[in-house]
C-alpha cells in the first residue's frame, strides 16, 4: 500500500482545504511531520484512517469526544477527506463526507445531511477514473479485503504508536497475549481449547452419570433384597476398577437367594388359605342365627309400641273423615269470599268517584252522570281549531327567539374568526420554526445512537468482568473448601469401615438362632457368640458415612466445575471490555446517554409540531368559511322575521274569542277534559257497585244450601272442619306410617325360620369373629410375604438387567472420556505431558511473537550498535504456566534480562524495532500486502545523537524495500537531518500545512 495524495477540507483543526502530496514526500524515503502542540499533526493521520475505514483510530474516537468537523470552517463548507492510494496493484481514490449540520437555505437553524462516500479506480488504459461504489458498507468491505487488515491492525502496523509498544515491552504475558491475539486473530485456537474443554466436561458428565446410575442400581438392589443376602454389596466409588464385575456378581447371589425365599412363601400361603375358608364358613352360620334372633326380638318390641298408640290412630281417622266431607263445601265458601271482596272494592271506588264531583251531581245516578259526560265531550271537540292556532302562535314565538339567538351566535362567530385570523401568520411561522428545530434534534439523536450502543456494550462487559473477577475468587475458595471437606469425609468413612470390619463377628452373631446353622462355619451349636461392645460400628453408621462422603465429593466436583465456568466467563468479558476501568467506561457511556436523551427529548416534539401545523391550517380554512357563512345567514334572517310578525297578529285575534275567561285555549280544553273524565269514571263506579251487591246476595244463598247437604248445621261449621294442604298431608302420612308398621310387624312374627331361631340358645358371634380374624390375619401375613418375595425377585431381575445394560454402555464412553481428557488437558496446559503448561493459543502466539522478535532484532542490533537482541522466552510466568515472555540479550554483559529494565531511550528504539518487526509479520499474515508508507509517532526526544543517527539509518534503510517512513516528532534536530518535511502551522483561523520536498 502506497499513499499518493490526501485532501482535507473542514476536518479537525483545518478550517479550509489542505492538500498533502505523499509522492513528493516519499521520494526521499524518510520525511518529517512536525509542528507545535495542538496544530494537528495527529489529525493528518486521523484523516488517512478515516478515509480508509470511515472512522478515526479507536483510542481517539472513544472517550475523547472527538468532533470531526472543524470549528474554523465556514458555515457552508462541508467536511471532506479524499485519499488517493495504490494497493494490490490498483490505484484507488476514496472520498468520505461525515454527516454535518448545513445552514438552512430559508430561515435560521441547520439541516443535518447524511454521510456520503465515493470509491473510484484509475484506469490507465483510458486515462480516466471509474466510479466503483457509493455504499459505505461496500467500500468498507472492499478496502478491508484489499489491505487484509482491520482498522485496529492498520492503526497498529501503519500508524505505529510508539507508546503502545513501549507498554508492550513492559507488559505481562496476559496483556501481550491480548494484543497479539487481536492482531493475528488466534481466537480460533481459543475456540479449539473451549470446544475440547466442553467435550471433556460433557463426556466426564456422561461417565459419571453412568457410574452413578450403576451404583444407584446396586443400592436399589440392596434395598430390594433387604437382609436376605448376608454378603454386603461392593464398596467401590464411581470410576474405580472392577466396579461393574463386583456389582453383577453380587446381583447374581441376591437373585438366587430371593427365588428360594419365594418358594417357601408360596407353600405357607396355600395352607393359610385353607384355614381361612373353614373359619369364614363357621362365622357365616353364627352370624345368620344371631341376625334372626335380633329380628324376632325387635318385632315383639315394635308390636308393643303400636298397641300403645291405637287410640290416637282411631281419633286421626275420624278427623280425616270430617275433612273429606267439608271439602264438598269449599267451592261455595271460596265463591262467597270472592263476591264479598269484590263488592267491598266497588263500594270504595264509588265513594271516591262521587267525592271528586261538584255538589250538583251528589245524588245523580249512573244514567245522569253519563249524560253530563257526553255534553262536556261535545264542547271539548269544538275547541280543536283554537288549539291548533295556539300551538302555531307558540311556534312563531320560538322561531323569533331562535332567530335572535342565531343572530347573536353569528356575531360571536364573526368576531372570533376576525380575532383568530389576525394572528395566523405569526402562529404559522412559530410552528414551522419548531418543526425545523425538532428535525435537527432527531438527526443528532440518530448520530449519538450509533455511538451509544457500542459504549453500553463495552460497559456491560466491563461490569461483568469485575463481577466475574470477584466470583472467581469466591468460587476458588469454595472449591478448595469443598475438596477439603470431601477428603475429610472419605477418611472418616474409611475409618468407620475399618472399625466395622474389626467388629463384624459381633454383627454376624446377632443373627444366630439356636438350632439353625451358622452362615460362616455351618454349625448349629453356638457356644460363645461374639458380643457388640459400646463403640461398635454397624452397617447403618458406615452407610451414613459413605453417603456423606459421596455428597461431599459431588459438591466438590460441582464447585470445581463452577470455578471453571466463572474463569471462562471472566476471560470472555475481559477480551470484550479490555483493560479500561469500569468507572471511566461508565462516565463515557453516561455522557453519551445524557447527550442522546437531550437530543431525543428535543426531537420528540417533531410529530406533534407537524400535527399542530396541519391542524392550524385546517382551522384557518374553517375560520374563513365560518365568517362567510355567518354573513349569508344574517341576510336570510331579515325576510324571515317580517313573515313571522304578520302571522302572529292574525293568530292572536282568533285566540282571544276562543279561550273566553280562561287564560288560554289549552287551559279551557284541560278543564273540559278533566270534567268529562270525572263524570265518566263516576258513572262506571255506580254501575259496578250495584252489580257486585247482587252477586254477593246470590253467593250467600248457594253457600247455605251446600253446607246443609254436606251434613253441617252452619256454613261456619263446615269451614272449621276444612284442612289446609300441609295439615292434610301430615295427617295422611301418620295414618299411612301406622298401617305400614303394623303390617311389617305381623309379617316378621309369622316367619317360621325366625321363630325357630328365637327358640335356640344365644349365638356366640364374638368367638366366631375372633377365629375368622386370626385365620385372615395369617393369610394376609403369608400373602404379604409371598408378594414381597415376588416383588423382590422381579425388582432384582429388572435392576440386574439394567445394570448389565449400563455396564455395556459405559465402556465406550469411558474410553472416549480418557481420549478427550488427554487432548483437553494438553491444549489447556494442565496436562503432565505439557511440560511448560502452555495453552494452545499461547503456543501459537508464542510462535508469532518469536517471528516478531526475530524481525525486530535485525533492526534493533543496528540501532544499538549490535548490543541488544530481542528473544522470546517461554519460561513459566505465574500460575505455573508458560507465558509470552520477551527478553533482551545484552551483548556487553552476555546476560539475558526482561525488557522492562531498559532505559527510556533504549525502550524507544527497542519498541520502534518491535513495531517495524510486527508490521512485517502482520503484513505477511495479511496475505503479503506491501506496506510502502509507514508513520512513526513521537519518542525521538529520548535518544542521544549517536543513537538517533543509528535509528535514522535503520529507518532510512527501509528505502531498500521501496518504503517511505513518516516521522511525527517535535525534536528540532530532526528538522536538520530530514529534508522532506510536512509542517502543520496553527493559527486563529485554523491550521494549514506547508510541504517541502527533497529538491526544496
Amino acid at each position: 500500500m502506497r499513499l499518493h495524495r490526501l485532501d482535507i477540507t473542514a476536518f479537525g483543526p483545518f478550517g479550509g482545504t489542505q492538500s498533502v502530496d505523499f509522492d513528493e514526500l516519499s521520494a526521499a524515503g524518510l520525511f518529517l511531520l512536525h509542528g507545535p502542540t495542538g496544530a494537528g499533526k495527529t489529525s493528518v493521520l486521523d484523516a488517512v484512517c478515516y478515509a480508509l475505514y470511515g472512522a478515526v483510530p479507536g483510542a481517539r474516537q472513544s472517550g475523547q469526544g472527538l468532533t470531526l468537523r472543524s470549528d474554523h470552517a465556514a458555515p457552508m463548507t462541508r467536511t471532506e477527506i479524499t485519499l488517493e492510494l495504490t494497493v494490490a496493484g490498483r490505484r484507488l481514490e476514496v472520498t468520505r463526507q461525515p454527516p454535518w449540520g448545513r445552514p438552512k437555505k430559508r430561515g435560521t437553524g441547520t439541516t443535518t445531511e447524511k454521510a456520503q462516500s465515493w470509491l473510484r479506480e484509475y484506469e490507465a488504459s483510458a486515462a480516466t477514473w471509474k466510479d466503483l461504489s457509493r455504499s459505505h458498507q461496500e467500500i468498507g468491505e472492499e478496502i478491508t479485503q484489499l489491505l487484509g487488515m482491520s482498522r485496529e491492525q492498520f492503526c497498529q502496523v501503519v500508524l505505529l504508536p510508539q507508546g503502545d509498544f513501549a507498554r508492550f515491552l513492559r507488559a505481562d504475558a496476559e496483556a501481550r497475549g491480548k494484543l497479539l491475539g487481536r492482531l493475528f486473530d488466534t481466537h480460533r485456537f481459543a475456540e479449539v481449547e473451549k470446544r475440547l474443554a466442553e467435550r471433556r466436561r460433557a463426556t466426564e458428565a456422561e461417565v459419571r452419570e453412568g457410574d452413578a446410575a450403576l451404583l444407584a442400581d446396586a443400592h436399589r438392589m440392596q434395598q430390594a433384597a433387604g437382609d436376605i443376602v448376608e454378603v454386603p454389596p461392593p464398596d467401590l466409588a464411581p470410576g474405580e476398577p472392577g466396579l461393574a464385575e463386583a456389582v453383577l456378581t453380587w446381583a447374581a447371589v441376591a437373585r438366587s437367594t430371593a427365588r428360594e425365599r419365594l418358594t417357601l412363601a408360596r407353600t405357607a400361603r396355600t395352607a393359610a388359605e385353607s384355614a381361612q375358608a373353614a373359619a369364614d364358613r363357621a362365622l357365616d352360620d353364627v352370624r345368620e342365627v344371631a341376625r334372626l334372633q335380633r329380628r324376632f326380638t325387635e318385632a315383639r318390641e315394635r308390636a308393643a309400641r303400636l298397641e300403645e298408640r291405637a287410640d290416637a290412630h282411631r281419633e286421626a281417622q275420624a278427623r280425616m273423615e270430617r275433612a273429606r266431607k267439608a271439602e264438598t263445601v269449599a267451592p261455595a265458601l271460596d265463591l262467597r269470599d270472592a263476591a264479598e271482596a269484590e263488592h267491598r272494592s266497588a263500594s270504595t271506588d264509588e265513594a271516591r268517584a262521587r267525592l271528586a264531583l261538584p255538589d250538583t251531581y251528589a245524588g245523580a245516578g249512573a244514567p245522569g252522570l253519563a249524560a253530563a259526560a257526553r255534553k262536556a265531550a261535545e264542547e271539548l271537540g269544538g275547541l280543536e281549531s283554537a288549539r291548533r292556532a295556539e300551538r302555531r302562535l307558540g311556534e312563531l314565538t320560538q322561531e323569533r327567539v331562535s332567530l335572535d339567538r342565531q343572530e347573536r351566535a353569528d356575531d360571536d362567530i364573526r368576531q372570533d374568526a376576525e380575532s383568530w385570523l389576525a394572528t395566523w401568520e405569526e402562529t404559522r411561522a412559530e410552528l414551522q420554526a419548531r418543526i425545523e428545530s425538532a428535525q435537527e434534534a432527531t438527526t443528532r439523536a440518530e448520530q449519538l445512537a450509533e455511538r451509544r450502543d457500542p459504549a453500553q456494550a463495552r460497559l456491560r462487559a466491563a461490569r461483568q468482568r469485575d463481577q466475574f473477577a470477584r466470583d472467581t475468587d469466591v468460587a476458588h475458595a469454595r472449591a478448595r473448601t469443598a475438596r477439603e471437606r470431601a477428603t475429610d469425609a472419605r477418611v472418616h468413612w474409611l475409618d468407620l469401615k475399618e472399625q466395622r470390619l474389626q467388629g463384624i463377628a459381633a454383627e454376624l452373631a446377632a443373627g444366630l438362632v439356636d438350632g439353625e446353622p451358622c452362615a460362616v462355619c455351618g454349625s448349629s451349636a453356638h457356644p460363645a457368640p461374639a458380643r457388640k461392645d459400646a463403640g461398635h460400628i454397624d452397617r447403618e453408621a458406615e452407610e451414613r458415612a459413605l453417603a456423606a462422603y459421596q455428597r461431599a465429593d459431588e459438591q466438590a466436583t460441582e464447585d470445581e466445575r463452577r470455578l471453571g465456568v466463572v474463569r471462562e466467563a471472566l476471560a470472555a468479558a475481559t477480551a470484550e471490555a479490555g483493560d479500561t476501568p469500569t468507572a471511566q467506561l461508565a462516565e463515557q457511556a453516561e455522557e453519551l446517554e445524557l447527550r442522546y436523551a437531550e437530543a431525543r427529548a428535543a426531537g420528540s416534539g417533531l410529530h406533534a409540531a407537524r400535527e399542530r401545523l396541519a391542524q392550524a391550517g385546517l382551522e384557518h380554512e374553517r375560520r374563513v368559511a365560518a365568517q362567510q357563512e355567518a354573513a349569508l345567514r344574517a341576510a336570510a334572517r331579515v325576510s324571515h322575521r317580517d313573515r313571522n310578525d304578520r302571522e302572529r297578529a292574525s293568530l292572536e285575534e282568533e285566540l282571544a274569542q276562543a279561550r273566553g275567561a280562561a287564560d288560554s285555549v289549552a287551559a279551557r280544553a284541560a278543564q273540559l277534559e278533566r270534567q268529562a273524565a270525572l263524570l265518566t269514571e263516576a258513572a262506571e263506579a255506580v254501575r259496578t257497585a250495584e252489580d257486585t251487591a247482587q252477586r254477593l246476595k246470590d253467593a250467600d244463598a248457594r253457600l247455605s244450601d251446600a253446607a246443609f247437604r254436606a251434613g253441617f248445621d252452619t256454613p261456619q261449621a263446615a269451614a272449621a272442619a276444612l284442612l289446609d294442604d300441609t295439615a292434610h298431608r301430615d295427617l295422611q302420612r301418620r295414618l299411612d306410617v301406622w298401617q305400614l308398621e303394623d303390617s311389617a310387624v305381623r309379617a316378621v312374627l309369622a316367619e317360621a325360620d325366625t321363630a325357630a331361631a328365637a327358640e335356640r340358645p344365644a349365638a356366640d358371634l364374638a368367638a366366631a369373629e375372633r377365629a375368622a380374624e386370626s385365620a385372615a390375619r395369617r393369610l394376609r401375613e403369608t400373602a404379604s410375604a409371598q408378594d414381597e418375595a415376588a416383588r423382590r425377585c422381579t425388582e432384582l431381575d429388572r435392576l440386574s438387567t439394567r445394570a448389565g445394560t449400563s455396564v455395556r454402555r459405559i465402556g465406550p464412553l469411558r474410553e472416549e472420556f480418557d481420549r478427550v481428557a488427554r487432548l483437553a488437558g494438553l491444549a489447556a496446559g494442565t496436562s503432565a505431558d505439557n511440560e511448560r503448561k502452555m495453552r494452545l493459543e499461547s503456543y501459537v502466539l508464542a510462535a508469532r511473537l518469536e517471528q516478531v522478535a526475530a524481525a525486530a532484532t535485525v533492526r534493533l542490533q543496528r540501532m544499538s550498535s549490535g548490543r541488544y537482541t530481542l528473544v522470546h522466552s517461554d519460561d513459566r510466568a505465574g500460575r505455573g504456566r508458560s507465558g509470552l515472555g520477551l527478553h533482551v540479550v545484552d551483548a556487553w554483559t552476555g546476560r539475558e534480562r526482561d525488557t522492562a529494565t531498559l532505559s527510556g531511550g533504549e525502550t524507544f528504539f527497542a519498541s520502534l524495532a518491535l513495531a517495524l518487526g510486527l508490521a512485517d509479520v502482520v503484513t505477511d499474515e495479511a496475505g503479503g500486502v506491501r506496506l510502502d508508507t509507514l508513520f512513526i509517532d513521537e519518542g525521538f526526544g529520548s535518544l542521544d545523537d549517536q543513537t538517533l543517527d543509528e535509528v535514522l539509518d535503520v529507518l532510512d534503510s527501509l528505502r531498500e524495500r521501496d518504503r517511505s517512513v513518516g516521522i511525527v516528532s517535535h525534536v528540532a534536530d530532526l528538522r536538520r537531518r530530514i529534508h522532506a518535511q510536512l509542517e502543520v502551522v496553527k493559527g486563529r483561523t485554523g491550521s494549514v500545512v506547508r510541504q517541502r520536498g527533497v529538491q526544496d
